[in-house]
């Protein structure tokens, strides 16, 4: 069981890569942990929770492993994650009171056209030295 918030991100997204660096650098007391979807810790996750099938976004896990073990995705995700980050990214929550069919459409759409933008890569990140405490498998 662990308190930190995990975020399962797609691997082979160049946005999604980017993201996770960003997140990485704009957390420095280190509590977001990472997972690929493509991971086995991932497919753990995923297999515990009624998803919708085929869902290929972002996954934001709290309290991963317990009996409250809580999974949001999509716009509801980003929400979250930004609540976590100091100002003035917590404010990027805010927009959770937008009625969420909205929000995740506009997530959808994004989301959709995300490989034409940043690319695909061939393989998941490593992560540095430094990083890879954070990451899971």
């Amino acid at each position: 069981m662990s308190e930190s918030p995990l975020i399962l991100y797609d691997g082979l997204c160049g946005f999604c890569d980017a993201s996770v660096r960003w997140l990485l650098s704009h957390d420095p007391a280190g509590q977001f942990r990472f997972a690929a979807l493509q991971s086995e810790a991932a497919r753990a996750i995923i297999a515990r929770h009624p998803l919708p099938p085929g869902l290929d976004s972002i996954i934001l896990v709290t309290g991963q492993g317990a009996p409250d073990e809580d999974v949001q995705w999509h716009s509801s995700a980003i929400f979250r994650i930004s609540g976590f980050l100091g100002y003035p990214w917590r404010a990027v929550g805010w927009f959770g009171v937008l009625p969420r069919p909205l929000t995740d459409l506009g997530y959808r759409i994004f989301a959709r056209n995300r490989y034409l933008v940043w690319g695909r890569k061939e393989a998941c990140r490593i992560p540095s030295p430094e990083e890879r405490a954070r990451f899971l498998n």
